[in-house]
């Protein structure tokens, strides 16, 4: 189980690759995001989004205690869920996507409270994947406000 653990936790190597594993993590959930919204549904996505928190809080946990680091780098599986669930307030579109990623990446790197309060405070794999919720809630509202706001004014 810790391998299984391990490879969901690194979402299925993401977050081995060098360099800003967290941004490589939050590229990886946009195609499967953008496959389940298309083709099948935001309710879909949303149920997936649960799953991933859930499985994520076990996963990380496992990995992290394997590793023997509090909340290691390469553990990405909690960017997978605060991306998606960035991406619960808009339909599948690249434009919004995009934008969508920018601004989880935003929220994820700069923590704001109570992003910065949860990334302290909370530990264990619930703690890995909390900051990274709050970070695509925080990153949701904005991505929809700025969606409302743009076919209010520029209308399409």
């Amino acid at each position: 189980m810790t391998r299984i653990a391990q490879l969901l936790a690194v979402w299925f190597g993401a977050g081995l690759l060098p360099k800003a594993p967290g941004t490589w993590g939050s590229l990886a959930a946009l195609p499967l995001a953008y496959a389940i919204a298309y083709w099948g549904s935001l309710e879909i996505l949303s149920g997936a989004t649960i799953i991933v928190f859930v499985v994520g809080v076990w996963a990380s946990e496992v990995t992290s205690r394997a590793m023997g680091v509090t909340d290691p780098s390469e553990i990405v599986i909690d960017e997978v869920a605060g991306q998606w669930l960035t991406l619960l307030v808009v339909p599948p579109d690249l434009i919004l996507y995009a934008i969508g990623f920018l601004l989880f990446r935003l929220f994820d790197i700069w923590k704001p409270w109570p992003i910065s309060w949860a990334d302290q405070k909370i530990k264990g794999g619930m703690g890995i994947m909390l900051d990274d919720v709050i970070a695509g809630v925080y990153a949701g509202v904005l991505l929809w406000v700025g969606q409302v706001m743009y076919l209010k004014y520029v209308g399409v």
